[in-house]
């Protein structure tokens, strides 16, 4: 099947006891148990539950990987995949990571021990001068946020498994639709379903998919004995909204590159960032393992204040943190998903005070680039 068609039909038709299209939600938190002396497949909700299965199943088939795991947010799923390592090991991370990635590696897991190096992944022979003897894997993003950076995966997926190294990647901004680094090569691969796979900024959850069913085991110890699983109706709002992810990609992308375009020639911006955009560094790189530029841009404005002016007076893109719903968001990094960062770093990386991140959403085009230059004036 064209991945449209397994978007709908992903193995779950309709239930074989009813009829009913809809997967149904087990809002269960125990299991009878049918024969103590034999093994049963359910028996506490936190090790497996239906409804979780048919939402992992159809991940893990999306991505083309072996096992697919649900997690209680897209953090908890970074989290419990870096559970595998174990204290004294050691991380390359790209440098330009989402926000919350980058507390949970210079905070919480730093506390335990699991080091990192963070480069710049755009650059192999600085992912490669990263390597340590206690090196055990490489965490990627790209495009990276909020900067888009594109990290040409297929040349570090190669050098990694040269050394030994598990990769893994958030594929947040892509999703399986447009980007699969599991076909590249990757190891392991992570979504905020938060964002795009749920799309209706109505529910908190994140993926995570291995190639292999023995990191697959790997990754459900610890989901299982970590926990941070989500709750049942929470499974069937993304299982909706996987169903629509092809169409609200296709025209949120088509809005992302007119609004691109529009932005590039504004007096008011100085910069655009899109990786479909000509000029866009990593482009070439881009289009050989992504299909489309995706949903999400950023700009910078010319001054601070335009920058804080236009997130306060623009009308239809809601001043928020998250992205991937139907409706527009604008996202002030430096006060929201990058916060963590300290400033000297967020400088650095160029996530500076003029920088507004946008996720488009299914609104006309036309009505945005209206209302975004009435805002940037």
């Amino acid at each position: 099947m064209r991945f449209g068609t397994s978007l709908v039909h992903n193995g779950y038709d309709f239930d074989k006891a009813t009829g009913a299209l809809g997967v149904p939600v087990y809002q269960t938190s125990t299991f009878h148990q049918i024969d103590l002396d034999a093994a049963q497949e359910y028996d506490y909700s936190r090790s497996g539950n239906p409804t979780r299965k048919a939402l992992e199943e159809a991940i893990a088939l999306l991505e083309g990987g072996a096992r697919g795991y649900a997690f209680a947010s897209g953090i908890a799923a970074v989290a419990s995949v870096l559970g595998i390592f174990s204290a004294g090991d050691h991380i390359i991370t790209a440098e330009d990571i989402y926000g919350g990635s980058y507390r949970l590696f210079n905070d919480f897991f730093k506390r335990w021990r699991l080091e990192h190096t963070a480069v710049d992944a755009s650059n192999l022979d600085a992912v490669k001068a990263a390597l340590k003897p206690n090196t055990k894997a490489l965490f990627l993003e790209t495009p990276s946020n909020p900067l888009l950076k594109i990290t040409d995966l297929k040349p570090c997926f190669d050098f990694a498994h040269e050394r030994g190294l598990i990769s893994i990647v958030d594929n947040t901004f892509m999703t399986p639709y447009l980007q699969r680094p599991l076909e590249l090569g990757c190891d392991i691969v992570i979504h905020s379903a938060t964002k795009f796979l749920g799309g209706h900024s109505d529910v908190i959850f994140g993926l995570a998919v291995t190639k292999t069913e023995e990191l697959g085991r790997r990754v459900y110890r610890v989901q299982n004995s970590f926990g941070a699983v989500p709750g049942p109706w929470d499974i069937f709002l993304v299982l909706r909204g996987l169903k629509t992810l092809k169409v609200r990609m296709d025209e949120s992308e088509k809005t992302a590159r007119k609004l691109a375009l529009f932005l590039r020639e504004h007096k008011n911006v100085s910069a655009v960032y899109y990786p479909a955009l000509e000029g866009h560094e990593g482009r070439e790189a881009h289009a050989r393992q992504a299909s489309g530029g995706g949903a999400v841009l950023s700009f910078k404005t010319d001054t601070t204040e335009r920058a804080r002016h236009f997130l306060k007076t623009v009308r239809l893109a809601a001043c928020a943190v998250s992205l991937g719903g139907v409706e527009t968001i604008a996202s002030y990094p430096v006060r929201m998903s990058h916060a963590a960062i300290p400033p000297a770093e967020r400088a650095r990386l160029g996530i500076t005070d003029t920088l507004i991140r946008i996720s488009c959403g299914l609104e006309d085009a036309d009505d945005l680039i209206e209302d975004f230059d009435n805002a940037l004036a």
